[in-house]
């Protein structure tokens, strides 16, 4: 069995630096809802909370997402984006590249995204992003949820299609230090995307270099039970999927337009 120690605050506090303000909850039914709760009630910007065990995790269109206890990296970061609310579609892409760019610092394991946030290892599914928008006294903020397959065995994994760092890399990463190496990508990202007022020409091209979805055949499952096949030809500047059909038309779609982007068998 994987040795799992628990987490602990120092060690946390080390690897995230003087600019985060990390929380760490011994077990939390969703450290997202935990994030907003705070956020409302005064916390600000740089807020992390890390749940050594999530209970009640949610994903995309509300899926559920648990693991076993200290099997995970999971956490949520309050970030409040001083730029148009128009460009905070981004904001979970950015989240995508970062930990990307994470896992490649802490294992050298080679890995990608589906489009738009979902980090595969060897096309399967190893981490996912949920980020809201979360409404305070002191004006809007984004909750950003990740969420970390560790050190998870085979036979622990929910989904055929899902995998962990450990079983990807054949060790098992110091959670705290990987925690460090997330949140060092995501604010060099944050800062550069938030400087640039939101404009997302550099992200665009940077999330482009690691997205598997681009340039493969798809089957898209539209709301409804409606389905769209073709390529994924590119992302467009506020980041929605474009795909060509056999017949030469262009869609283009948001993230709340699909239910499952999977390759096209």
């Amino acid at each position: 069995m994987p040795r799992r120690p628990p987490l602990e605050p120092d060690a946390l506090a080390r690897a995230a630096g003087p600019r985060w303000e990390v929380v760490l909850l011994t077990a939390s039914p969703s450290t997202n809802a935990e994030a907003a709760a705070r956020a409302r009630a005064g916390a600000g910007e740089g807020l992390v909370v890390v749940a050594d065990h999530q209970t009640a995790g949610r994903g995309r269109l509300d899926r559920t997402w648990v693991t076993p206890a200290r099997a995970a990296l999971t956490f949520s970061v309050v970030l409040a984006p001083d730029v148009p609310a128009a460009r905070w579609p981004w904001l979970p892409l950015l989240t995508g590249v970062s930990v990307v760019a994470a896992v490649r610092r802490s294992l050298g394991t080679a890995c990608s995204l589906k489009w738009p946030n979902d980090v595969l290892v060897d096309g399967l599914k190893v981490a996912g992003i949920l980020v809201e928008r979360v409404e305070t006294e002191h004006g809007p903020v984004a909750v950003v949820g990740v969420g970390l397959n560790v050190s998870q065995t085979p036979d622990e994994l929910p989904v055929e299609t899902a995998t962990s760092l450990s079983v990807a890399a054949g060790r098992e990463p110091d959670r705290a230090e990987l925690l460090g190496h997330v949140l060092a990508a995501l604010g060099d990202g944050y800062d550069g995307w938030r400087s640039a007022g939101g404009d997302a020409v550099a992200l665009r091209s940077t999330y482009l270099q690691v997205c598997s979805t681009v340039g493969s055949q798809v089957r898209v499952q539209l709301p409804g039970g409606g389905t769209l096949e073709g390529t994924a030809t590119g992302v467009d500047v506020e980041g929605r999927l474009e795909v060509v059909d056999s017949a030469g038309r262009r869609t283009v779609l948001g993230a709340g337009d699909v239910v499952h982007v999977r390759p096209r068998g």
